[in-house]
């Protein structure tokens, strides 16, 4: 048993790569809590979870043209974001959308992928993370887009929770309910590149969706479960960091396994089985 333990664990806790590690969770914590609520109340979960795959061609796509993989990601889950937000006024009409655009990007990124070996050796880190790997380059970007989402939401918070739980009578009251969508998907595109470079776009689901969901089963207030969401997440985060120093195992794998953890003991221990 002793053999599966890193006996220099106490050092790579230390180490700058693994700060930089910790202050990333953070980062994308704040960024996750905020805005996986609203996915959750949104009935937006499966675009969420979409916009990361709708990411990998433009992912595959800048390693072919030598540009960072982050702006290639940000820019197709963008596009993506803004068609599904222009399609999709309904529910039924945005899972449409998603589906097609989804269907389309994942052949995109695959062809992509087999045009360059290099790409396709990126294919990995895409798909599962690398938050042991993050630069101070993005640790700034992180934060960054941190304080522009604070200030949108400043902006659009009242508006958008009303569309988001009542969307025929916020559009009654004139509410631009489908401005407030293309918003909301831009917004989501931005927090999914934030999200990625942690635990790829397989596994972003269980950062901006699981601690939401625990969050709504926790509590009914909007701002505590943003709040409970983010505690949530940084808790998934830093353990999965912590627990991948001491055991070998990859921490993407190790902070969806902790996110889902909470979830299903939430669930089975709160006696609540409607999210939001």
């Amino acid at each position: 048993m002793t053999s599966l333990i890193n006996t220099q664990w106490t050092q790579i806790l230390t180490s700058n790569f693994m700060l930089q590690a910790f202050i990333a969770g953070i980062l994308i914590a704040i960024a996750c809590g905020m805005m996986g609520y609203f996915t959750i109340i949104r009935h937006s979960t499966f675009a969420a979870h979409a916009l990361a795959h709708i990411g990998l061609p433009g992912a595959t796509g800048a390693v072919l043209l030598g540009l960072p993989v982050a702006a290639g990601l940000g820019a197709f889950a963008l596009g993506g974001a803004l068609v599904i937000g222009t399609l999709g006024k309904k529910v039924s009409e945005r899972e449409i959308a998603t589906g097609t655009v989804l269907a389309f990007a994942t052949g995109l990124g695959l062809f992509f992928a087999r045009l360059s070996s290099s790409a396709s050796q990126q294919m990995q880190a895409i798909l599962f993370g690398s938050i042991l790997t993050i630069s101070t380059a993005q640790i700034i970007g992180f934060a960054i887009f941190d304080a522009l989402l604070f200030l949108v939401m400043c902006i659009v918070y009242r508006p958008l929770l009303f569309s988001s739980l009542d969307t025929e009578v916020a559009a009654a009251r004139g509410v631009p309910v489908h401005a407030l969508n293309i918003i909301f998907m831009a917004i989501m595109a931005g927090v999914i590149t934030v999200a990625v470079p942690a635990v790829g776009t397989l596994l972003v689901f269980a950062l901006v969706i699981t601690p939401a969901a625990t969050a709504s089963m926790l509590t009914r207030s909007p701002l505590s479960a943003m709040v409970v969401a983010t505690l949530i997440c940084l808790v998934s985060i830093w353990s999965g960091l912590v627990l991948s120093a001491i055991f070998p195992a990859p921490p993407s794998f190790i902070i969806v396994s902790i996110s889902t953890l909470i979830w299903l003991i939430t669930r089975l221990t709160s006696g609540q089985h409607d999210v939001l």
